[in-house]
């Protein structure tokens, strides 16, 4: 069946059926023009748009994993805040011709990612159009705010899990490599496809006062530095040698350091740490993969130290949109 065959008041019917009952605060959820919830005295809002042919392509990426990874962006930047997210409201623009079976596969997988992070979606809307459009606005929770702002002279900077896996996974993705495959290839393709959130290890940072500064790696590792020293007015070096790269990246990848630099759509995270927490910050170390990679530095430079110690200016490269 065709979503042409089905309409727009069929679409949104089964969609409602799927999330009855609310959640998370949902007084009036899907039904009406607006949704009612219960908020927090501090509330996130996010929004992601994923567009056919610029974030993703339709042939190559299956529905089920669109729909987690549609979730999972807007949750990395509940995460990078250091909260936990609560509501989602979804909107999609799809062509007519597109079959019900994709549309219902897209919302397992959106489920999927909501149950596991406890969001419940409290409303959104539909429309055609010529390509899929995904637009995905998520509410979140934060008894302690991390901004991107709160970086000083003398922090150290951390990032989470390892760094260019999602790049060389679209690359492998664009040159014929098809998800379910096994080994470093297959690893590299989940780390593009099916991103995970770092929920728990941002609510730690924040919860215990570990991180001053902090967020997603979403453009690249070079451009997201780059946010966070321009919104402190500070200054970083970062030691080529420690920026963690998985085995799998270092054996199909040309390039793995400017993957990690410049690939973007990690979805880790980027803190920095007072000197004062930095015992507290290592010791989360046993319960995430965190790497140290260098400093924040009074002057607004952003440099680079290589293996012989020399330094040199950092090119920010990271995705950019309209570029």
């Amino acid at each position: 069946m065709l979503l042409k065959d089905l309409g727009e008041r069929g679409v949104i019917s089964r969609i409602r059926r799927q999330w009855a009952g609310g959640g998370h605060g949902v007084v009036l959820g899907i039904g009406d023009d607006a949704a009612l919830v219960r908020g927090p005295k501090n509330l996130l809002i996010t929004t992601d748009l994923l567009i056919e042919d610029v974030d993703f392509r339709q042939a190559l990426h299956p529905p089920r994993l669109l729909g987690r990874k549609a979730l999972s962006v807007n949750l990395s930047d509940i995460a990078a805040m250091g909260g936990r997210p609560l509501h989602a409201v979804l909107g999609l623009a799809l062509p007519g011709a597109t079959e019900l079976a994709w549309l219902e596969a897209f919302l397992d997988g959106f489920r999927e990612a909501a149950r596991r992070s406890g969001v419940a979606l409290a409303g959104g809307d539909i429309s055609a159009s010529r390509q899929v459009m995904i637009a995905v606005t998520v509410t979140g929770k934060a008894a302690s705010v991390v901004p991107r702002s709160g970086a000083r002279p003398g922090d150290a900077l951390f990032v989470s899990g390892t760094l260019g896996d999602a790049a060389q996974g679209r690359k492998l993705l664009e040159a014929g490599h098809r998800p379910g495959e096994k080994g470093a290839a297959g690893r590299l393709l989940r780390a593009f496809l099916d991103p995970s959130p770092r929920l728990e290890l941002g609510a730690a940072l924040a919860g215990g006062k570990i991180s001053a500064a902090m967020i997603d790696l979403s453009d690249g590792l070079s451009v997201d530095l780059a946010h966070i020293c321009e919104e402190s007015g500070v200054g970083a070096e970062i030691d080529l040698g420690r920026i963690p790269l998985s085995p799998a990246l270092r054996r199909l990848s040309d390039d793995p350091l400017d993957a990690a630099l410049n690939g973007g759509e990690d979805f880790e995270l980027l803190f920095a740490v007072r000197p004062a927490n930095l015992g507290r910050a290592l010791a989360l170390g046993e319960r995430f993969k965190i790497t140290r990679i260098g400093r924040i530095t009074r002057d607004t430079k952003i440099l680079a130290v290589d293996a012989a110690g020399r330094r040199r200016p950092l090119k920010i490269k990271g995705y950019e949109h309209f570029r």
